[in-house]
C-alpha cells in the first residue's frame, strides 16, 4: 500500500515540476516576441510622426490645398501600419 502512495507521489511531483519548468520556457519566448512587438510599434510611430510634420511642413510652405494629395498618401499609410500591426502573428 505504501509503495503505491509513494509511486503517485512520485508521479504527481514530476508532473507538476513538468508543468512548472514550461511557463519559463514560454515567459521566455513571450519576452522576445514583447521585444520584438514594441520594436514594430517604435517604428510605426516614428514614421507616423514623420509624415506628421511632413504634413505640417507642406502645409505651412505651400498651402493646404496643395499638400491634400500627400496628406491623403500619408493617412493610407498610416492605416496601413496599423493593419499590418493587427494582423502581424509574429
Amino acid at each position: 500500500m505504501q509503495s503505491k502512495t509513494v509511486k503517485m507521489l512520485a508521479a504527481s511531483m514530476f508532473l507538476s515540476s513538468a508543468f512548472l519548468a514550461a511557463p519559463s520556457v514560454h515567459a521566455e519566448e513571450t519576452m522576445k516576441e514583447k521585444a520584438v512587438e514594441v520594436g514594430q510599434d517604435i517604428k510605426k510611430n516614428t514614421k507616423k510622426g514623420v509624415r506628421k510634420v511632413k504634413d505640417a511642413t507642406c502645409e505651412m510652405i505651400n498651402g493646404k490645398m496643395e499638400c491634400l494629395a500627400k496628406k491623403a498618401k500619408h493617412k493610407a499609410q498610416d492605416v496601413g501600419g496599423e493593419i499590418k500591426d493587427a494582423t502581424d502573428t509574429e
